[in-house]
């Protein structure tokens, strides 16, 4: 029924889940959600999923499905006293023999006292528990809460469903909208999988009264376009900059400049950017490109002094120069293994021959006593022990067969040859 002081995505939401567009995998044939419908016994359940995917909506509609008392509730305004009362009112439906579902949205923001709160009537199943988020669950929510609950995993809506959430508002309004063809697809492309933007959008064109059907062009100068989904601390912030370097590493430059194109664009901080960038060139290509650091250093001084967009250049450059860049991690690696051999071995002392002797005692406690001084040999290079004497030698850094450090092996293999002739004499 249309009610002109509800926003029109609220108008239309659906009532069962059978209305509900989307989601296959939870409300499909053997999805979890509709394994739970069909047998008329509903869990408790956590939704985590990207705004406008529906979560909201599939809670309400499964109250309406299983015939449930719906609480709604928010943990940005709501707290336990608010808990504690809906349970009161819920023990007492429960005394009369009908359910109550509590949904909770943003559910993340509760703290751990606020979500121990719930454990109880999960338990002796007072309510069945729904809880919304944005957030990773596993790092936003107590183990004790996840563990009274199935996981629901929903994902942005595709083009196709909001193609279809298109034409239902169409119907529901009882008349077209003012887009062309063209433009309507490229609506639900810019609603970016968020079904209330989406609903929202076409709410603000049904209303503006346009003379024409516009066009692409048009509607983009009609709207403001939605900024592609990215939270500068969340989840998702963590998704894309994992992207960027995953891509880095598999040397597929073109994808990597797609994922820092998505973080800029949505208003990501450059200097983070620059930093897990210069991160990377130190960890993932080190030595096979001894540049890459020099490069990374100072594309970001330059983004510094120029700012944006000048300063997107040398973040492109930047991308462009790692990414085809020689991959090794080896300095990583030897880092790691020598950390490691530094705690286990304990506090060995350095071998004396390596060791200044500046007092007249030191050398008398052989302090010195058979340092090499390595300019002064034939070939640059004594073969003496720098190793702990107690300790065996150890290879930490192994460099790969790739880049710059294809020479330096030749190096070290030339070094460890002479070592071994040397130290035979």
């Amino acid at each position: 029924m249309k009610n002109e002081s509800r926003p029109l995505a609220d108008q239309m939401r659906p009532e069962t889940i059978d209305e509900i567009v989307g989601q296959t995998n939870l409300l499909g044939e053997n999805g979890l959600i509709r394994r739970m419908v069909d047998n008329q016994k509903l869990s408790n359940i956590i939704l985590w999923g990207p705004p406008g995917c529906g979560k909201t909506t599939i809670a309400r509609a499964l109250a309406n499905t299983i015939d449930m008392d719906f609480v709604p509730m928010s943990a940005v305004f709501s707290g336990s006293n608010d808990i504690k009362k809906a349970m009161d009112a819920a023990r007492m439906n429960r005394d009369i023999g009908r359910g109550t579902l509590l949904f909770i949205d943003e559910i993340h923001r509760f703290n751990k006292t606020q979500q121990d709160t719930l454990l109880p009537y999960l338990e002796d199943g007072t309510v069945v528990f729904i809880g919304a988020t944005t957030e990773n669950p596993s790092f936003n929510l107590n183990n004790a809460l996840l563990s009274r609950c199935h996981i629901g995993v929903l994902t942005a809506l595709g083009t196709d469903d909001l193609m279809i959430l298109i034409s239902r508002a169409e119907k529901f309004l009882g008349k077209k909208l003012p887009l062309t063809n063209d433009a309507k697809i490229h609506l639900a492309q810019m609603a970016d999988g968020d079904a209330r933007f989406l609903l929202n959008t076409v709410e603000y064109i049904s209303n503006a009264n346009f003379k024409h059907d516009l066009d692409n062009d048009a509607l983009d100068n009609a709207i403001q376009k939605r900024s592609p989904l990215s939270d500068k601390t969340g989840d998702e912030h963590y998704n894309l900059i994992s992207a960027v370097h995953k891509s880095l590493r598999a040397s597929d430059t073109d994808a990597a400049l797609y994922w820092v194109a998505r973080m800029m664009t949505s208003g990501q901080d450059a200097k983070y950017i620059f930093r897990r960038l210069t991160r990377f060139a130190m960890e993932d290509i080190g030595l096979a490109d001894p540049n890459a650091l020099s490069v990374a250093i100072n594309a970001w001084n330059a983004y510094e002094r120029l700012g944006s967009p000048e300063g997107d250049i040398a973040l492109t450059e930047l991308v462009v120069y790692l990414g085809t860049a020689p991959k090794s991690n080896a300095c990583e690696r030897a880092i790691i293994s020598s950390y490691k051999s530094a705690r286990d071995t304990g506090s060995l002392p350095p071998p004396k021959n390596i060791l200044n002797a500046p007092t007249k005692m030191m050398k008398n406690m052989g302090y010195g006593a058979g340092y090499i001084y390595e300019p002064d040999t034939a070939l640059g290079f004594s073969g003496q022990n720098c190793f702990p004497e107690k300790m065996p030698r150890t290879r930490f850094y192994t460099p790969v067969e790739r880049g710059f450090e294809r020479e330096i092996k030749k190096r070290i293999e030339y070094w460890d040859g002479l070592r071994e002739k040397l130290n035979k004499k």
